[in-house]
């Protein structure tokens, strides 16, 4: 005991303890540290096991309603987001400057959570699904890269693999830059939630329409109110957001500058899926109480009442549903 300056004794305690590669800022375990355990290594699964497992999640999703064409592209849609993982996380590694470029499986089952989300009622055809696949390894992926360099470099990657996964040829350019590929579930205002479909929106312009009217909508019930202006990027992040919100577990980091919208994005996601929203106000004595009042009373509201409930941490911008 540190404070007291006695020994303490533990008896029949067993220590289990989890280690990953020294990369990334952690410090390599020394071997006087590391004798006194039994050490398993864990190696990563095999390629063929990862596509084992993802091909029967997507394989049983598509047996009822699917067309034969877009049953076909299950293979290529699997090895392709693979490769994408494999490619991302040995090529860009991470830095001091881009310290949250860490790839694991999950990102993996992200892309197909994301692609679950989808209907045969609205996405059935090999462009179609397609372009839902590129859309969801976008998510996954290319929001997280920091600078016009690796995004460069991600398009290059799915334009190398797009031809044997998909059998298809999307222009790049179009795709990341003149005409973003854009699927949300907030095209038909009005409607309840679990009624809504996952679907491509082709025209910008429709989405920055149904964004006007629920900012109107919103300032109507809010006493706070919110002068926003829904240029493209504006959109796109929203969008993002929305997606994250609709997926069971959903949550985000937003990394940004102060200012640049991060909160207001928020706040207009949730209010389209039609979630309240539960924020942390950061005052004066805000200590960890505070912050654990704050979470208790979220977790009654989100797991007791049942509402659907967005909390959002402005301090660090942690956004949790």
């Amino acid at each position: 005991d540190r404070d007291k300056l006695f020994q303490k004794w533990f008896q029949d305690t067993l220590f289990f303890t989890a280690a990953a590669p020294p990369t990334g800022g952690r410090s390599e375990v020394t071997p006087r540290f590391t004798r006194h355990f039994n050490v398993m290594c864990v190696p990563p699964a095999a390629d063929a096991s990862v596509a084992l497992i993802f091909n029967s999640i997507l394989k049983g999703f598509q047996q009822k309603g699917w067309s034969d064409e877009v049953k076909k592209l299950t293979d290529g849609i699997v090895q392709g987001t693979i490769d994408v993982y494999n490619r991302i996380s040995t090529e860009l590694l991470p830095t001091p400057a881009r310290f949250h470029y860490l790839f694991n499986l999950r990102d993996i089952s992200k892309v197909f959570q994301g692609l679950l989300m989808s209907s045969y009622r609205k996405v059935n055809s090999v462009e179609g699904f397609g372009r839902l696949w590129i859309h969801e390894i976008s998510r996954v992926f290319y929001d997280r890269l920091i600078n016009t360099i690796d995004q460069a470099w991600f398009e290059n990657l799915v334009n190398e693999i797009q031809g044997k996964s998909i059998g298809a040829s999307f222009d790049m350019k179009e795709i990341f830059n003149e005409k973003p590929i854009m699927f949300v579930e907030f095209l038909k205002p009005g409607m309840e939630p679990e009624d809504r479909f996952y679907e491509e929106a082709k025209d910008v312009a429709q989405i920055r329409k149904i964004l006007d009217d629920s900012l109107f909508d919103y300032n109507s019930e809010f006493p706070t109110q919110m002068n926003l202006v829904f240029f493209t990027d504006a959109i796109k992040h929203i969008v993002r957001v929305s997606r994250l919100l609709r997926q069971p577990r959903g949550n985000a980091m937003l990394i940004g500058v102060g200012g640049s919208g991060r909160q207001s994005t928020t706040r207009m996601a949730a209010f389209i899926g039609g979630m309240d929203l539960v924020g942390v106000v950061i005052v004066r004595g805000y200590g960890l109480i505070e912050f654990r009042e704050d979470v208790k009373q979220f977790m009654i509201k989100a797991g007791v009442e049942g509402k659907p409930t967005v909390f959002l941490f402005t301090e660090s911008q942690i956004v949790v549903e």
